[in-house]
């Protein structure tokens, strides 16, 4: 039996376009990004490169000139460091809103070409005013949720200041991972950390005014199949190879399905790295990254978060500190206690196994994608990213063991 040739994803025909909306039915928003995602391998020509400054700079002008109707001045644009997924400037701008004159620095938050992490910037924007005045979020601006003005979809918001790691202790590794807070910043970013997770998952969601989520039922097994048919799917589109552990993951968490209690809002990528904090103050001032946001059960956050690669190592080598915070006994203790909301541990394994799957699907799959493909800004990074594969597959082999 001849193996199959995955490089046909490379420029998938509809066939298969149409059999994966078939096989793997998922959030409206979320199979209109993956349908978006393949039809533009297909058209999108060889010549592609990545969008230079001056040409954002371009397009940022001819966006406010069609928003607005008195004058403004754009000023000072240059790029913005941090992040794996999104091509990001910061801006000047001064301008007049509600007939007031203003002068503030925005960010034009953009996804390359191909992202390993197709999401959306309306539901992006809609998260973040939804939580305005909740927890420490940037004021959004404005959207362009269709491409119009800009190469691809963005997201213009305000700048938020801070920091992700003290200035005083030693760094995590890339994108957050293992950042060491210390002692002191442990007791003073930790209840923070918690407190905004709580208010978070018992966020009320009819205040939301969501257009882009539709919350699944209660008393079902719909939030979990709908993650899992979304990590399958992406799987199946951006994978290189025959992976057997891939196909004894989704057995087991196809046979395991948990029932959802109670429909929260999930962060999707709630860790240390995603929020900023000011150092004189101690305040955690912005929370970041909301594009894996969605409707579902708050064990697929509380499963994330609590991932060995986001910890930090205790110093008396019992384990480590959740996110660089908290111990695990801490953080459930304080979770459960600031939420109101209990911690069901066969639901949040079932979340870890799921969380580790995805991240090689991320990683063994979509980083490997993005880097062939060569439409993404960030294909050193991939690189590096994919390297995590390895890692990840010991632990999904791991918990496996232990439940199958």
């Amino acid at each position: 039996m001849a193996a199959p040739d995955y490089t046909i994803l490379d420029a998938p025909p509809r066939s298969f376009i149409d059999e994966m909306c078939r096989k793997y039915p998922t959030e409206r928003e979320t199979d209109e990004l993956l349908v978006r995602k393949l039809e533009r391998r297909v058209s999108q020509t060889k010549d592609y490169h990545v969008p230079r400054l001056s040409e954002l700079a371009v397009c940022i002008q001819k966006f406010f000139e069609a928003q607005l109707t008195a004058p403004f001045r754009i000023s000072d644009p240059r790029w913005l460091a941090g992040g794996a997924s999104k091509l990001q400037v910061l801006f000047e701008i001064d301008w007049e809103q509600d007939g007031r004159p203003r002068h503030d620095q925005m960010v034009i938050r953009m996804d390359p070409a191909e992202s390993h992490n197709a999401t959306s910037r309306l539901r992006e924007a809609e998260l973040l005013r939804a939580f305005r005045g909740v927890i420490p979020v940037p004021e959004v601006f404005f959207v362009d949720a269709d491409g119009k003005w800009f190469p691809e979809p963005a997201l213009i918001y305000a700048f938020a200041a801070g920091g992700t790691k003290p200035k005083t202790t030693s760094s995590g590794a890339v994108s957050g991972l293992g950042i060491h807070f210390g002692p002191q910043w442990r007791s003073v970013l930790g209840p923070q950390f918690v407190e905004h997770l709580a208010k978070i998952h018992s966020y009320p969601i009819a205040q939301g005014k969501f257009t882009t989520m539709e919350p699944p039922s209660v008393g079902t097994t719909e939030a979990a199949q709908l993650q899992l048919n979304r990590a399958r799917r992406v799987w199946e589109e951006d994978r290189a190879e025959d992976f057997p552990l891939m196909e004894v993951a989704t057995n087991w968490l196809g046979r395991n399905l948990p029932v959802m209690d109670q429909v929260s809002v999930i962060h999707g990528d709630y860790r240390s790295g995603n929020f900023l904090f000011d150092e004189a103050s101690g305040k955690i001032t912005a929370w970041l990254d909301w594009e894996r946001g969605h409707l579902g059960d708050r064990h697929r956050d509380l499963a994330w978060i609590t991932q060995a690669m986001f910890g930090d190592p205790r110093e008396d080598g019992r384990g480590f500190y959740i996110c660089g915070l908290l111990g695990e006994e801490e953080f459930y203790e304080k979770y459960q206690q600031m939420s109101g909301l209990t911690i069901d541990p066969v639901r949040l394994k079932w979340y870890s196994v799921l969380n580790c799957y995805q991240a090689l699907v991320s990683t063994l799959g979509s980083a490997y994608r993005v880097v062939r493909l060569g439409k993404n800004h960030q294909d050193a990074l991939m690189v590096v990213l994919k390297a995590e594969a390895a890692m990840a597959s010991v632990r999904l082999r791991e918990m496996l063991k232990e439940l199958i």
